[in-house]
């Protein structure tokens, strides 16, 4: 028998409220729970135990083409002694319905999902739960404690920055993983750091893959409204149709200047000006770097401007990145496709090898979820709720001498509680 839990998230327990018991994994049961919990109110959501599903979480995102929840996995008594009580996250894809059939968008995302397979690098998805008419579809997938683009600007307004070797290992983990996608002939299409995972074990995962597509060769046209305006390559916005694999190598170049900077490389307000923004720093393409330039649709139809050739440096002095570092970001944002660097050639680039060496995932710092920081005490929060304590001058003066901190003091007999020595 499969039973299907209603919670109250809030208790951020499983509090039973109410019992659901069918044959099998049934979507009708699933969805008659989960929209009677909506009608309680956004804080009370459900659990499948069926599906090894329970969300104990208010949603964590909230996306263009998805809703993810945070989720407290809750196994079957076969898989308990493997997977007990791990988190995972609960998507549920925003779909349009269609005339006949199941949808298409979704299936492209679960089939590439599907076909990705299993990687360190790229999120796992443990169970599908898909209705009789389709119109809501649920990915269980591993829960991530963060993505890159939150993390990255938490880090920003503390002043923060990742040191070379931290820059190295995401930068090898994203390749890493990209590589692997290629190799199993998918463009995921939209590689940006709010679509990159981090756990607290230093892991980075690639996620998002609603807009991923399979590619061949011989190639086909698709469209080219594809990726995020910032992180887009020039021969998209340029109206190029028939692309591959280096469109997604662009965005790992956008990504590598984002994680030296803490900011978008090329935050344009449109397409126009986000390929004015890109000339305005790497110069204005000719056919002699961008073999067929000239031919393509956007040079004859938009209004760009002159620039010179590559003034990315300025951006990136030797503090910020070494000159092997600069050398491979600039394979990344090579204008002509062809000569773009792959992942594979990437992952062997010298930049890996020499020091400082890639910093080694377990030691990478921990910061606390985006979900939890709203529980964590504000900084010194408990010496300003302490009172303030009034010291008599001699007490003051005897204290200064002997070099010991008001704090440091247990009793007015002076039995003194000394900092732990260090050696």
């Amino acid at each position: 028998m499969k039973l299907f839990y209603q919670l109250e998230s809030s208790l951020l327990k499983a509090s039973i409220l109410s019992k659901y018991v069918a044959p099998h994994p049934s979507y009708s049961e699933l969805q008659m729970a989960v929209d009677k919990g909506w009608d309680r109110g956004a804080d009370t959501l459900v659990v499948c135990c069926a599906a090894a599903v329970g969300l104990l979480g208010r949603e964590t995102e909230e996306k263009q083409y998805v809703v993810i929840f945070r989720c407290l996995e809750r196994c079957s008594r076969q898989l308990e002694s493997l997977r007990r009580n791990e988190i995972v996250a609960l998507k549920r894809l925003k779909i349009e319905k269609e005339r006949e059939g199941f949808p298409i968008t979704a299936l492209r995302e679960i089939n590439m999902l599907l076909k990705a397979g299993k990687h360190e690098n790229i999120v796992n998805v443990r169970e599908i739960l898909i209705g009789s008419n389709a119109d809501k579809i649920y990915l269980a997938m591993e829960f991530v404690e963060h993505d890159m683009k939150n993390l990255m600007d938490t880090m920003h307004k503390r002043g923060k920055r990742f040191s070379f070797g931290e820059q190295k290992t995401l930068m090898r983990q994203l390749l890493s993983g990209l590589k692997h996608l290629h190799d199993n002939w998918i463009l995921h299409r939209d590689l940006k750091t709010s679509n990159l995972l981090f756990s607290h074990k230093g892991i980075l995962k690639i996620a998002d893959f609603g807009l991923a597509r399979e590619y061949g060769d011989p190639l086909r046209p698709y469209t080219a409204v594809v990726v995020t305006l910032w992180y887009r390559a020039p021969e998209l916005l340029l109206g190029q149709k028939m692309y591959s694999t280096p469109i997604d190598l662009w965005s790992v170049g956008c990504i590598m200047g984002e994680f030296v900077l803490l900011k978008p490389l090329f935050p344009g307000n449109g397409e126009l000006d986000e390929i004015n923004k890109i000339f305005t720093e790497l110069g204005t393409p000719s056919d002699a770097i961008w073999e067929g330039y000239s031919e393509l649709p956007g040079p004859k139809l938009m209004k760009l401007g002159n620039y010179p050739y590559n003034q990315l440096r300025k951006k990136f002095p030797a503090s910020l990145m070494n000159e092997s570092g600069f050398k491979l970001l600039n394979r990344f944002l090579t204008y002509d496709p062809n000569r773009r660097i792959t992942a594979e050639e990437a992952l062997n680039d010298r930049w890996f090898t020499e020091d400082p060496k890639p910093t080694p995932p377990e030691m990478f710092p921990t910061f606390p979820a985006k979900s939890e920081q709203h529980r964590a005490p504000p900084p010194n929060a408990a010496l300003a709720n302490k009172k303030t304590e009034i010291i008599n001058p001699e007490r003051a003066k005897l204290l200064a001498d002997l070099k010991v901190r008001p704090d440091q003091v247990t009793s007015g007999s002076f039995s003194l509680k000394f900092d732990k020595t260090r050696f």
